[in-house]
């Protein structure tokens, strides 16, 4: 199927679902991104600065740029002026950064906390112990151009379907306490981002709001055999 027809389906599962669709371009060219959107997709993600910066620049404006992989703070001020949603919000330190370089820029940048979920210690995020120290710190209190809009999670490279179900209700769980506890009169804080190309069915059972699929619209990724003992051992943002 081509990048249009395998979009079209879905995006038409997604909106049934009440599920945003964010379409993973790393890797892919231009001229594949805008086939998808010219389907109609408008939201993107990228998970390296460098890449996703030359997307934006060469592609149109109305693109929503999501950062999906993991930041470096020393990166953040490349996409700090346009970003509409980093996924990968994993310290006190990087999120003190990204609010340092939307001051500059006049903006609020949305994010979410990354929560480790998984059983692989390749896997970046915060431990949920973490996470609560992070949003009771009187440093985060002082951080007024960020706005924490929810949670990502992603689960165990596994065939284990029990095991993924787990860990994306774990998140689920989680949030609904981060929500109670953190910001029950914040109603933008909504988000789980949770579901990759091979598990997002399962994370749209469990109460995802997010999908974050690549393959499923482009087709899989070609590694050089050089490269395929690198990539398999790499934290990936979608599969």
């Amino acid at each position: 199927m081509s990048i249009t027809a395998n979009l079209t389906e879905l995006k038409n599962e997604a909106d049934r679902l009440n599920v945003k669709l964010i379409a993973v371009s790393k890797t892919k060219p231009e001229e594949e991104i805008m086939e998808a959107y010219n389907a109609g997709q408008r939201v993107f993600g990228e998970n390296q600065v460098q890449e996703l910066v030359e997307k934006h620049d060469h592609l149109p404006k109305d693109i929503e740029w999501h950062l999906i992989g993991h930041l470096q703070t020393n990166k953040v001020k490349y996409i700090a002026p346009f970003v509409s949603l980093i996924h990968s919000a994993d310290s006190l330190k990087l999120l003190a950064e990204i609010d340092k370089q939307a001051a500059k820029n006049n903006r609020v940048i949305e994010c979410l906390l990354q929560i480790y979920i998984a059983d692989e210690e390749t896997k970046f995020g915060l431990g949920f112990d973490e996470a609560i120290e992070l949003l009771r710190s009187p440093e985060f209190s002082e951080l007024k151009h960020i706005k924490i809009k929810g949670v990502m999670g992603i689960a165990t490279n596994t065939q284990n379907e029990k095991q993924i179900r787990d860990e994306f209700y774990e998140l689920k769980i989680f949030f609904d306490g981060l929500k109670q506890s953190f910001f029950k009169k914040d109603d933008g804080f909504k988000e789980i981002s949770m579901g990759m190309s091979s598990d997002y069915k399962l994370a749209i059972e469990q109460g995802s709001t997010m999908i974050r699929v690549g393959s499923t619209i482009f087709g899989k990724r070609i590694i050089p055999h050089w490269k395929k003992g690198i990539a398999d051992k790499k934290p990936g943002a979608d599969a």
